[in-house]
């Protein structure tokens, strides 16, 4: 959500106070409806603003979204082999591309942009944006292949930087871990665990950053809220 006189501003209408003046006059209206409420607030992605009868739309438009991926769809905008792609769960107006990948059987939070600068300030390791993993593998993990993958491991023949892990659950069924890394190699959650001799059955990537999943449901989406748009333009 945003306030109406700064979604005019963006729109190039005039300052904020020139859009209140606006406003007040009674020349706005959202979703075909009279506004003249200072402080009104718009949701910028699908309301409809009109000043003097004509629509308006912010100049270079960026639209910011997360997805709860589920598994069984591709991180691509299309597939060759014809499977579903995560751009049937998403339905917005302005046309966005995944920022990075999760692989066909991983599920959890993918970021959908048409930011080029920020899809590679996510993606590019020198800005080291903290991804967040829970796996669960199967048989037992000790102390010391935990500490393995807080040190780093070989993988591809290059050693991965140190890692947070946190073991959150042990059963009959496995262990659950939660990893926390900054690289963005080909797979390298799997290959990580495989490089201690465990099998990944279950992977879910819960936070970039401080974007978090938290309890949106499998294959639901939202837009980011201001609070979040702060800290991307930050990073």
């Amino acid at each position: 959500m945003i306030r109406l006189n700064k979604y005019m501003a963006d729109c190039g209408v005039g300052s904020r106070r020139s859009c209140d003046k606006i406003i007040a006059e009674n020349r706005v209206k959202v979703n075909r409806k009279p506004v003249s409420e200072l402080g009104y607030m718009i949701n910028e992605f699908n309301d409809t603003v009109t000043v003097d009868g004509k629509k308006i739309t912010p100049k270079n438009k960026n639209v910011y979204i997360i997805l709860h991926k589920p598994k069984g769809y591709v991180t691509t905008v299309k597939d060759e082999k014809g499977r579903k792609t995560v751009m049937e769960l998403v339905d917005v107006k302005t046309r966005v591309y995944p920022v990075g990948r999760l692989d066909y059987d991983t599920e959890g939070l993918l970021i959908m942009t048409n930011d080029g600068d920020l899809t590679y300030k996510l993606t590019h390791p020198k800005y080291e944006v903290t991804k967040k993993y829970i796996a669960r593998v199967e048989g037992d993990i000790t102390d010391g292949q935990l500490d393995e993958l807080r040190r780093g491991v070989v993988i591809d023949g290059k050693k991965t930087a140190p890692a947070g892990v946190t073991l959150l659950e042990k059963n009959d069924e496995g262990c659950k871990i939660e990893l926390a890394i900054h690289e963005g190699r080909n797979h390298q959650v799997k290959k990580m665990f495989e490089a201690i001799g465990k099998q990944v059955v279950f992977l879910k990537r819960t936070e970039m950053g401080e974007i978090r999943l938290g309890g949106l449901s499998r294959g639901k989406w939202r837009y980011l809220n201001e609070k979040e748009l702060n800290y991307l333009k930050n990073i």
